[in-house]
């Protein structure tokens, strides 16, 4: 097995940008999902609710400061159209704690499933796509830990899918049928929840082993 694609989402909700290799650490992607778009009660609002967010794109630049569709997130500029995404109201912050993840920092799919799933692999959203995995053998791995080139990522569960899959990532059509066939197929499971236990700078091609036992045990109690 081997690293096939890295995904970074510097704005939460919002497309990401495809990368040829990036530190991971206890907080996953370097860089990934610091910057937040918030409602006017101060809650985070996504494109579970907001759709439009998915149509501007999240991207680090060289002087690591994250971007909106070009523009440096706190200008103007990303101000609009981050409003014009997600109503009038809408204000961006900065956030490097935990919360910012909806469930653990680094979301790992494969090519098995995601070729099962039939769909664009970016409806999954996820940080990094292990290839050469055959079928649907990612659902066998929660519990289990993942040598990825220097790191060591542990696999918790399976992730549970929302409405986000249902809207294509370049045109934004929604279609429904790719949720219900989510549920149908997969029990409203696919791709995996992770963590990091050992940091370390990944690039594709990396080869990926997949371990347990005590090595594994071990590896999470570090």
């Amino acid at each position: 097995m081997h690293v096939k694609e890295i995904w970074r989402y510097p704005v939460k909700s919002m497309a990401g940008e495809r990368l040829s290799g990036v530190q991971i650490d206890k907080l996953g992607v370097a860089g990934d999902r610091k910057v937040l778009v918030l409602g006017p009660n101060g809650r985070v609002i996504t494109s579970r609710t907001h759709h439009k967010l998915l149509g501007l794109k999240g991207t680090l630049g060289a002087d690591d400061e994250a971007r909106i569709s070009g523009h440096v997130w706190n200008s103007s500029e990303a101000l609009a159209l981050v409003r014009a995404a997600a109503g009038p109201a809408a204000e961006i912050r900065f956030y490097e704690g935990s919360e910012r993840f909806d469930v653990l920092p680094l979301l790992v799919a494969t090519d098995g499933a995601i070729e099962a799933f039939g769909h664009d692999g970016r409806r999954l959203r996820p940080n990094i796509v292990v290839g050469g995995v055959e079928g649907l053998a990612e659902r066998s791995w929660p519990g289990k830990c993942l040598r990825i080139g220097e790191a060591v990522v542990g696999v918790q569960d399976l992730r549970g899918r929302c409405v986000m899959t249902t809207f294509d990532p370049d045109t934004l059509a929604q279609d429904h049928r790719v949720l219900k066939e989510i549920v149908r197929k997969f029990g409203g499971e696919l791709a995996l929840n992770c963590y990091v236990t050992q940091g370390a700078t990944i690039h594709i091609g990396d080869r990926v082993e997949l371990f347990s036992g005590r090595e594994c045990e071990a590896s999470r109690a570090s």
